[in-house]
């Protein structure tokens, strides 16, 4: 199973990295809570070495480690369950200080700190456009020569590499994977079976599901609304479907106008069904995580999320059970323009490490968690996170059911925000809450956005 999992990922990235849409763009996905700062470290900075328990000498270090997960969730525990591993293992001199920031304040958080000289030794970022800003002016640590120095190129998974250098567009690696993903909408089966409905494969179906599943008295649909990218994925879905997997791209570089019809058409999508009820009330108070626990505890049908979502789908805590969420594909509008096989994809959030801070004592923890990453992720979420694992079970069904959407794959799309600068990205997120309340029209969100763009041309 791992092996035929394995070469299904890597022939679906391997698709995804000849897809001129992925570009040199990216944009996030993920988690998030509040802000606070945890320092697991009780001493100085103070150079000393210590012997591991093989009896080498090790270095003393202190890292800082930003993220936007909390210790105890998703990468944020995969990360720092690693690193206490790598203390206990491999350097006791080695210690780390934990700082969460909110992923809605992550650009500016990073921002702040480059202005100020003094970004962390390992923080989560954005593959994609943000990191290209930070290559350029080198305050990123060269993956690939690192990893080829540390002598453990060879357990990257060469389908995940392949993807974050096409969309930082440089022939090296500066940022390491945490997730390979597809997204979709996940829904509860018990509630289409209540309302009698199947998955829908075109973008009318959709609609006329949503309108069933409403007239059953259930709640059609959910997102995280308070964290805004939530929504600006669902204009997206049909931005790709109705104009095609490049649509965001062209808009993104000038070829095409975010006020062009198609994209207007798009939002006017996102409106009209918040206005015909189907996100039910408040919708952008409701953040992703409870948008989540809406679809596994039956208060709302469907949900738009990547693979990651399967770390609470396998969780005891699922009330919907281990086969009770199902999951499709963005509807199709028009086959000819976006066929049913073309997945939006990513690699999450991605883990870069600072130039000015790297140093054997960081060198030692990189070469750790390159090593045991794959196989922590796959024991401990059932995931893969773009690294080789051998461990032995099975996967999950939640599993299984991303691994065969994997298998599906034939083309590749990128986000909404992935091509955008972050002064157009901004404008699309802040908005789209004013949107989906129906504050402002389609033509008038789709015309905040162009302006962004605009004005950050000069």
């Amino acid at each position: 199973m791992k092996r035929r999992l394995l070469a299904v990922i890597l022939a679906a990235v391997m698709v995804m990295a000849m897809v001129s849409g992925c570009g040199n763009k990216a944009e996030n996905a993920g988690a998030n809570s509040g802000n606070k700062t945890e320092d697991t470290s009780k001493d100085t900075d103070t150079a000393k070495t210590g012997d591991s328990e093989t009896g080498d000498a090790q270095p003393a270090k202190i890292i800082k480690i930003l993220s936007i997960w909390a210790e105890d969730k998703d990468n944020g525990k995969l990360i720092t369950d690693l690193t206490k591993k790598y203390i206990a293992e491999v350097n006791p001199n080695f210690k780390y200080e934990f700082e969460l920031v909110s992923s809605d304040n992550l650009k500016q958080k990073i921002a702040t700190l480059v202005a100020s000289d003094d970004l962390p030794d390992v923080f989560v970022y954005e593959s994609g456009k943000p990191i290209v800003d930070l290559i350029e002016n080198d305050k990123l640590v060269n993956i690939s020569k690192a990893l080829e120095e540390l002598g453990v190129s060879d357990m990257m998974d060469e389908g995940a590499v392949s993807l974050l250098k096409t969309l930082s567009g440089t022939d090296d690696l500066y940022d390491l994977p945490l997730g390979m993903n597809v997204e979709g909408f996940w829904y509860n089966k018990a509630l289409f079976e209540q309302a009698g409905v199947e998955v829908p494969t075109t973008w009318e179906d959709f609609e006329a599901v949503c309108a069933k599943l409403q007239e059953a008295g259930i709640q059609p649909l959910t997102a995280g609304g308070a964290d805004k990218w939530p929504l600006t994925r669902l204009v997206n879905s049909y931005v790709v479907r109705s104009m095609g997997g490049d649509a965001m791209k062209k808009a993104a570089d000038g070829t095409a106008k975010y006020t062009d019809d198609g994209y207007v058409a798009a939002a006017q999508k996102l409106q009209d069904l918040a206005a015909k009820g189907y996100f039910g009330e408040g919708i952008t108070t409701v953040d992703q995580n409870t948008a989540g626990n809406m679809l596994l505890s039956g208060k709302a049908a469907i949900f738009y999320n990547g693979s990651w979502f399967t770390e609470a789908l396998t969780a005891d805590t699922n009330p919907a059970g281990e086969d009770g969420i199902g999951f499709f594909n963005i509807p199709v509008v028009d086959e000819s323009i976006s066929p049913i096989t073309e997945y939006s994809m990513n690699c999450g959030n991605i883990l870069a490490l600072a130039q000015d801070k790297y140093d054997e004592g960081t060198a030692g923890w990189l070469k750790y968690m390159v090593q045991n990453l794959g196989n922590e992720a796959m024991t401990q979420f059932g995931a893969v996170k773009g690294y080789k694992y051998d461990v032995a079970g099975d996967l999950s069904s939640y599993s299984k059911i991303v691994a065969d959407e994997l298998g599906k794959v034939t083309k590749a799309t990128t986000w909404y925000e992935a091509g955008m600068n972050s002064e157009t990205s901004t404008v699309a997120q802040d908005y789209v809450q004013t949107l989906i309340n129906g504050d402002m029209t389609a033509k008038e969100y789709m015309q905040f956005i162009q302006d962004a763009y605009d004005g950050s041309q000069y």
